[in-house]
């Protein structure tokens, strides 16, 4: 499952369960990224099975779009608890970069915003000792604006 939560304001916005064509025990991703000199892409894979998670586009001084997954729910087709325990992952968290000398991503706030989804609750309940997997997405380079950011959370049921 991919959950789309806004970088500036940390509020969620929507995703999708995917269909895994034949899942496995281990959850690894592979990235692909074509540097943007004018119009680059981040694709992110799930390794083991070689399947597709994610392919967004990257433009200079530009604004890139998400071409998958699409479509995707809206936030309000999500349900959520009404409860007032706050939930993590019990491994906690693996950032997913495209470049290895970028520092971990602070991505508390955006977890906050969907660690009440009732789906987010059943996929840890279902695969306890999962770590989440976040990407920040920056569609654009060079003159890119903030507010365009997404953070994708990727749970593995």
């Amino acid at each position: 499952m991919l959950l789309f939560v806004d970088y500036t304001t940390h509020n969620f916005e929507g995703g999708i369960e995917i269909t895994l064509s034949k899942p496995s025990e281990t959850f690894k991703i592979k990235s692909v990224y074509k540097e943007p000199s004018d119009f680059g892409n981040i694709k992110l894979f799930y390794q083991e099975i070689d399947q597709l998670l994610f392919d967004g586009d990257i433009i200079w001084m530009g604004k890139g779009e998400i071409t998958f997954p699409s479509p995707r729910l809206a936030a309000e087709d999500f349900e959520r608890t009404l409860t007032a325990d706050f939930i993590t992952p019990k491994e906690g968290f693996e950032s997913i970069t495209i470049n290895p000398n970028f520092e971990p991503i602070e991505h508390s706030r955006a977890w906050a915003s969907v660690q009440s989804l009732l789906l987010a609750r059943s996929y840890l309940q279902s695969n306890p000792s999962q770590k989440i997997k976040v990407f920040l997405y920056q569609p654009s380079a060079g003159d890119g604006d903030e507010q365009d950011w997404k953070f994708i959370f990727i749970l593995k049921n």
